[in-house]
């Protein structure tokens, strides 16, 4: 990445767009499940909302850099949860296109939005302070969402792709491992000792 791409984004007015526009779209995230979570039993209910999970955490670690500090857990679970989820949305968004499911102008928003949301946790991968037990705890994390989601069936509901759904968690549990991969390459196999934020 461009070292001027560095300093813009370490920028204390971008941090703060960024922290208000991904807490707006948490906001909205937690609010776009609301149907789902009414039937989600409660011992469920922290693993079904996906997409606005993944910006709170790295609402979380804007919030950390504004203050000039750093959250490596929070940074290793919004990285890897950040590119899972923002991959996955666009992908089920477009795979219901492809049933011949009629594409509104919110699934746009959702594919846009979500594809941001992984743009996002990849720009700020060289800022992040993560260790490798940081990476695994959220391998963990991310992988348990998996189960809970797949075998316990509270994905997400895409109608549409709904006769999928073994193929659907098939790939998830790929995408979550390739996600973790990414995350050790950009975050701890090639860190450098920066001192950007």
């Amino acid at each position: 990445m461009p070292v001027i791409w560095y300093h813009v984004l370490r920028q204390r007015s971008v941090l703060l767009l960024l922290l208000i526009v991904n807490t707006v779209g948490t906001i909205y995230g937690y609010y776009w499940y609301k149907y789902q979570l009414m039937d989600t039993p409660t011992r469920f209910l922290l693993f079904v909302p996906d997409s606005p999970t993944a910006s709170l955490f790295f609402c979380l670690v804007l919030f950390a850099f504004l203050c000039k500090r750093h959250f490596p857990l929070i940074e290793a679970l919004a990285m890897t949860s950040l590119f899972k989820y923002g991959v996955w949305a666009v992908g089920m968004n477009i795979a219901s296109g492809f049933t011949g499911f009629h594409l509104t102008s919110a699934n746009y928003m959702l594919i846009i939005s979500h594809g941001c949301m992984a743009l996002e946790g990849l720009l700020y991968a060289p800022f992040y302070k993560m260790k490798i037990w940081h990476l695994m705890v959220a391998g963990v994390v991310l992988l348990h969402n998996d189960i809970i989601d797949y075998v316990f069936n509270m994905m997400p509901r895409y109608d549409p792709l709904a006769a999928h759904q073994d193929l659907i968690g098939y790939i998830t549990f790929w995408l979550s491992l390739f996600s973790i991969f990414l995350t050790y390459w950009l975050c701890i196999r090639y860190q450098k000792n920066t001192d950007y934020i």
